[in-house]
This record gives structure tokens, sequence and C-alpha cells, in this order.
């Protein structure tokens, strides 16, 4: 089966010299047209009359045509087609199971979203075709599988969805956080979840004036008090740290046992941690996607990495993704380029302090703590932009800086924002489609990667980078840890990245910094550790231990008192190097 996928928003005819892909089409030149000028302006591919030579394919210069073969079973599998043939497919469906915690797990535009709508009922499947499916024509695409009474019956099911990017709320609802659950709050459990969830300190704030991490666990808040038959939670990890990670999985695992669930997540650790089975999304991003079987989360994250599925016999990345550990160079050979004194920091309600320390040449230092415990605080008095009460920093350093949050210049286009960044960070971030964009039209994963992107392009001695893992899926998370270390290791500088993403920091850092304390109140920096110490020392605190899978070399969380945890904690052993 061919499919042919056109991305309207990168089809310029006008730019191309009048469609391009028409008059290079060989079918077109027999006076077949296979190839022609669609409704919209932009072109349309007829698949029936196209052989899949692929020339249009690679002389359109702006990457918007996608020719794809797949197997012929998939045929009859196409579940939702956006507008016309040449529009995005999803092959496939995620099947929610009573009693179990679903995971979804895929790059970014394979179709998760998609699929979490259709089963919402949000988005009506057309399979495939040009109008809505009726039930009778659901009920026999899925007959014999457990969609087939789901779909029969979804009329009557109610759901609750938390959406992937929560960041976008202020602009949708006005008001004091508090007043905008009560309205959602139909059986009176507001005051029982905002405790779960820690957010009563929250609930008098503008819903505007709040961090996204207060903004993410609002909106998880939102989705749980919702009296539903099914919760659908899109990325909850996002701008939590790993404590606040583990406690919505704890509650997000609690309700599976009364409820049907599925979850995005791209935090590897948290999904292994979180969910009992998962489905993997495969495909080309942005063309099609499509859904694998239900698999035991570890044999799916697992099939995910190496990029193969076994019992479906279908490889879909042609190199696995590997987390090697590394063997850590002696540091004290290693020149230090800037060391840090006793730095004190305090504000009307929070005081901060760093213990002495310092950066080498050519390292890369991952920091890990809670959030609102000063980590933010103390990349800010190292790029000058903010000045400590107390202590020093012995050299002035040009510093380059990625914030948490992102503001962008919207009517900025990508290649200004871009411009003398190198063309191979650009392609292996995968920006090389979206230079002719502006920043205001990108989404979270986007925007994040653009300003890795330029962050790494300036010249500086250290490049600071907060959370650069925020709305990225696992292999762009795993591109940008190999961006980051190759661009630090070529030109021999420094960089110090904060994420919550302990797999991300795992494979990426040579020695760790730790922060502690009382989160909003108090915070204490400590390190930086070589990996084994740092690690064992926040883990410690977290009371939780991790394991090395031995088929990938991933780190995994082990169960709270398993065999394993027990056996690690008694030797004091909280992390695994090997």
């Amino acid at each position: 089966m061919r499919i042919a996928i056109l991305n309207k928003d990168d089809c310029h005819p006008e730019k191309c010299g009048d469609y391009l892909c028409e008059r290079v089409c060989p079918v077109n030149r027999t006076g077949k047209e296979c190839i022609v000028k669609g409704d919209n302006g932009k072109a349309f591919i007829n698949v029936e009359l196209c052989t899949g030579c692929g020339i249009c394919v690679h002389k359109c210069p702006f990457d918007a045509i996608t020719i794809v073969n797949l197997p012929e079973k998939l045929k009859e599998q196409c579940v939702h087609q956006f507008g016309d043939k040449n529009g995005f497919k999803l092959f496939r469906e995620a099947i929610p199971i009573p009693g179990q915690v679903v995971g979804l797990l895929g790059q970014n535009g394979t179709g998760k979203t998609t699929a979490l709508q259709i089963i919402e009922g949000d988005l009506k499947a057309n399979l495939g075709q040009d109008h809505e499916a009726t039930k009778e024509e659901l009920s026999k695409f899925f007959a014999g599988s457990e969609l087939q009474g789901y779909f029969a019956n979804i009329d009557k099911k109610k759901m609750s969805y938390k959406p992937q990017y929560v960041e976008r709320i202020p602009k949708e609802f006005k008001g004091k956080v508090k007043a905008l659950l009560k309205k959602i709050d139909k059986n009176n459990q507001l005051s029982k979840i905002a405790k779960q969830l820690g957010i009563e300190n929250v609930l008098d704030s503008d819903i505007s004036k709040i961090s996204g991490g207060e903004l993410q666990k609002t909106a998880i808040a939102a989705c749980l008090l919702r009296d539903a038959d099914i919760y659908f939670f899109d990325e909850p990890s996002s701008y939590l740290d790993i404590r606040e990670r583990l406690k919505i999985a704890k509650i997000i695992r609690k309700l599976a046992e009364k409820k049907l669930v599925l979850v995005i997540e791209h935090d590897l650790i948290i999904l292994d941690y979180l969910a009992d089975l998962g489905h993997i999304f495969y495909g080309k991003p942005g063309a099609y996607g499509i859904v694998s079987q239900p698999k035991s989360i570890k044999e799916g994250v697992n099939s995910y990495l190496e990029g193969f599925l076994k019992e479906e016999n279908v490889q879909f990345r042609e190199t696995p993704l590997k987390f090697v550990v590394k063997t850590h160079s002696d540091s004290k050979k290693i020149h230090k380029i800037v060391e840090f004194k006793g730095l004190e920091k305090k504000f009307k309600n929070f005081e901060l302090k760093i213990d002495e320390g310092w950066i080498h040449e050519k390292e890369l230092i991952g920091v890990l703590g809670p959030n609102a415990t000063g980590k933010t605080t103390f990349m800010k008095m190292l790029a000058g932009e903010l000045k400590s009460d107390a202590g020093e920093v012995s050299s002035k350093l040009k510093i380059s800086y990625k914030p948490q949050y992102i503001k962008p210049d919207e009517d900025v286009m990508v290649l200004v924002a871009l411009k003398g960044a190198s063309q191979k960070m650009i392609s292996d971030l995968g920006l090389d489609k979206l230079m002719n964009r502006t920043l205001g039209e990108l989404s979270g994963g986007e925007l994040q990667r653009v300003a890795i992107v330029k962050c790494l392009s300036q010249d500086a001695d250290l490049y600071l980078l907060d959370e650069p893992s925020a709305h990225l899926d696992v292999e762009q998370r795993v591109n940008a840890a190999n961006v980051i270390r190759h661009s630090i290791e070529d030109r021999e500088k420094s960089a110090i990245v904060i994420d919550h993403d302990i797999m991300l920091l795992d494979y990426l850092s040579d020695r760790l910094m730790v922060f502690t304390g009382e989160p909003g109140k108090k915070g204490e920096g400590k390190g930086p550790f070589e990996m084994g110490e740092g690690m064992n020392l926040f883990l410690k605190d977290l009371d939780i231990t991790f394991r090395r899978e031995g088929t990938t070399g991933r780190p995994r969380a082990n169960k709270p008192d398993s065999v394993k945890d027990r056996e690690q904690k008694k030797k004091g052993e909280y992390y695994y190097l090997k």
C-alpha cells in the first residue's frame, strides 16, 4: 500500500516556480494527472496513479512531500485521516484496559494525541473516508476487539482530559485558581485533591500568575475533579520535579483501580514506574502513525529504544537508542574555569545558600532537585542576571542562557532567530523545515529545540540550559543531549543543565549538583559531586532506588519495597553506575 502525504504548511507553489512537483512528475508527462493543483491552491497527489518514484519528494525545495510504501495489511486499518487523501493518517488505535494504566509512547507527530482524542470522542474517526464513521462502521471496523464494545457505548461514557500544553491555560481561562476548579468540583473533592497535589497555596492566586509546575498540577487537579469513566493525561510530568512526578504517578495508578486511564509520557523512568501496559506509536512524524499491539511496559520501552517490534517483525528505527554508562575522567586534572564560594541570596520569603564548588573546562554539570529550591536562581547568579548577597564567583565568564520559560518574539522568523547557528545542529534537531516559520507558529517542542540551538550558537565560555527536555519526545531528548554534549566537547567549553528527567541527566552529565530544602522557603545547593555520589544523595532523599536494565542499560526505578529496592537500600546503593 502506498500513501502520499503533503504538508500543506510547507507547500509554497509560488516560491518553487509554480508547482515544480507537478512539472517533474513522470506520470504527469505521460498525460495523466498524478500531481495537480488542489482546490486549496496547494499541490494534490493522486496516490492511485503514483508510482512511488520519489522524484517529487527529492525535487520539492521545502520537503513538503512524503511518499511511503506500507504493508498491504494496513490498508484496511486506517482509523483516521485528516483533510483530503494527502493528509496525516493514523493506523490502528490504542486500547483502554480496565484496571491498567495504558501508556502511549512515540515520537511527537505520530498520532498519540489524535488517538486520545478519538477515544475521548472529541475527534470523530472517519476510517480514512471523507465522512465521519457511523456506529455501525466503527463496530464492523473494530469487530472482535475491546474497542468494538467501547465505541458502541461511547455516547454514554464520561471523559476527562488533561491537555498537553498547560502553559496555554491562562490564555483560555481567566480568574482565581480556586474559582475555576470549583466550577467542575461536583463532588466537593477540591480540598482533598488540592492537598494531594500540593496546590493549597495557589488556590487564591490568579491563574495567570502561577508557575508552569503549578499550572501542570492545576490541570491535573481539574482532570481528577471531573466525575468520569475514562481519564486521559497528556504529558503530566512537564514542569514537575522528580518528587512531584512520582507523586502524580502514584495518584494516577490509584485512579486506574476503578477507572480507565491512558497516559502519554516522554519521561521513560516515570512511564515505566506509572504504566502497566504500553502502545508504541511509530511512523513518520506529521505524515502517518501506526499503533503497535499492547505490550508490558518494560517490553514496550525496550522495544521502542531498540526500534524493533519482535512480535510484529517491524523495524522502525535504523539505530537503537542507547544509554551508555560513561567512564568519568579524573576531574582534578582538568582546568577550572570558574569557582563559586559561599553564595547566598535572600528574597522576601526565600533564602538560598550554595556550597563552595567549581566547574572545569570541557565539563557538563547536571543539576537535580525539587522545584522552588533555587536552581534557576543559582543559574541567574552565575549568569550575572542576579547579584548575590554574599560570596563570590571567581571569574567573569561569557554566559549563554536558555531560560526555563521561553517567551519568544512571536513575529520573528526561525531563520532570523538562528542566524549564525551551525547547520549540523539545526539538522540534528530537525529544525530544517521550520526555518521559514515564525516563532509564534511553533509548538512547545519546536520552540524548545530552537531555544537550545540558539543558546549553543552563542559565543560563550559557559552554557546554561534550564529544563531543555520540556515538551521533547524521547528521540528528541537523546538528540538534544547529543547536540549539547558534542557542542561542548568540540568547542572545549562547559555547560550546566537543569532538568528533572533523570535518564537525560544520567546520559548527559559528567558531575552533578544536588539541591535540597523546603520548596518556596529555603534551598541549599551542594556539589558538584561525581555521578555516583550525587545520584546516591539525591535518590536517598527521595527514598527511591534505581537499577540498570540489562538489555538497554537505561536506569529504572525499583518498585517500592521490592526485593531489589530493599537490597540496594541495605547496601546504601540507591543508584547503580553499572
